[in-house]
């Protein structure tokens, strides 16, 4: 496997007694940070978020307004494909408030993850963040990182050779069935936020998490079926969820998916460990809107309080760093991000990728 793109792109001591130098490593990483956080770039504050919060108010209001009126019309489809957006939009500003980078105070970014995430995605934001965080604490680590882990779809060849029936053959054409599974996505998310409310054994607030999901996950799909008939209605249901679970489910795998895999005893420091397994997705301002800065997975990975409006400003500083430390820092396109990923998949099912096989993650394993 290789990485696509390089870009070369307290107290005082006493002299008495000096302090022993820290972990060469350590330190670089906050070398890293000081300089962002000289920049003001760690810096929090809602104002930041505010024009993306009223465009997307503005957007469900006008789409709301729109399907009472448009009837039983086929137009009704398209505005499905519109609600799939605004609702994964709206779960980038749930992920952002997750990571505490909206507001200054830990219950605020907490409450807004809540209602963007449970009220109006339809998410438990408990359920995210547990997992979410076991991610960002170690990606693509085996037995550490969930999103890794055996599901429907086998990141690690042992995994594939232990399937077989109907789920062998899946492994052996994942690749090319990636996208098709996607549009199985957004129901996998709404089953998981149910599954938590109902059966974690801790769930802070749980009862709140249950009753704003109730409201959006039966509120929603009662508001379309009195605006339009039962058929149209389903078909809306249908297109929504296909659209939410692609646009959801493509903007997260490109960002590790392919990239290398890390052994679960590895003594690798934070700095490589996010770097080298994290993927950025090239295409300017554009793409930090479309995909709500999980473009930019490099520096979010190294930051993940950071608001997302600053990512694009760090960029350039990581991108030095990496450079100055001989640290590989990867970016590609979003089409070749994706083809990369289903090459990775499809390897994998037939056996054929052995992760530790890695040049860069050789050095790492543990002796």
């Amino acid at each position: 496997m290789t990485i696509t793109e390089t870009r070369s792109e307290g107290a005082r001591s006493l002299p008495e007694q000096p302090r022993p130098p820290r972990n060469k490593q350590v330190n670089e990483f906050f070398e890293l940070a000081q300089r962002a956080k000289d920049e003001g770039l760690m810096d929090r504050g809602a104002s930041a978020y505010v024009p993306r919060v009223i465009v997307l108010s503005l957007a469900f209001a006008g789409a709301f307004v729109l399907m009472f009126t448009l009837g039983d019309s086929l137009w009704q489809l398209g505005l499905a494909a519109f609600f799939g957006v605004i609702f994964t939009q709206v779960a980038f500003l749930s992920h952002d408030g997750a990571h505490q980078q909206v507001f200054r105070t830990g219950k605020r970014n907490e409450w807004f993850g809540r209602v963007t995430g449970n009220l109006i995605v339809g998410l438990s934001y408990g359920w995210w963040t547990k997992k979410h965080s076991k991610h960002h604490a170690n990606p693509n680590t085996i037995g550490k990182d969930g999103d890794i882990a055996p599901g429907a779809l086998v990141f690690v060849a042992e995994d594939a050779a232990q399937r077989s029936g109907f789920m062998g053959w899946l492994a052996r054409r994942q690749g090319w069935m990636f996208f098709p599974l996607l549009t199985l996505f957004a129901i996998a998310l709404h089953y998981n936020a149910l599954k938590t409310v109902f059966t974690a054994e801790k769930l802070k607030r749980r009862k709140t998490e249950l009753a704003m999901l109730a409201i959006r996950l039966i509120g929603f799909p009662v508001l379309i079926f009195l605006a339009m008939s039962p058929g149209l209605g389903l078909g809306f249901l249908a297109v929504q969820l296909v659209v939410f679970g692609v646009y959801m489910g493509g903007s997260f795998a490109p960002n590790h998916k392919g990239m290398p895999i890390i052994p679960k005893d590895s003594d690798m420091d934070f700095l490589r460990r996010q770097v080298l397994t994290s993927r950025n997705i090239k295409g300017g301002r554009a793409m930090d809107v479309a995909m709500g800065g999980l473009n930019l997975q490099i520096e979010h990975h190294l930051f993940p309080r950071m608001p997302s409006p600053n990512l694009h400003k760090v960029k350039p500083i990581v991108e030095e760093f990496c450079a100055e430390k001989g640290i590989s820092y990867t970016a590609t396109g979003l089409v070749q991000s994706y083809g990369m990923v289903v090459t990775y998949l499809n390897r994998v099912g037939l056996g054929y990728a052995d992760p530790m096989d890695c040049p860069i993650m050789a050095q790492y394993r543990p002796r």
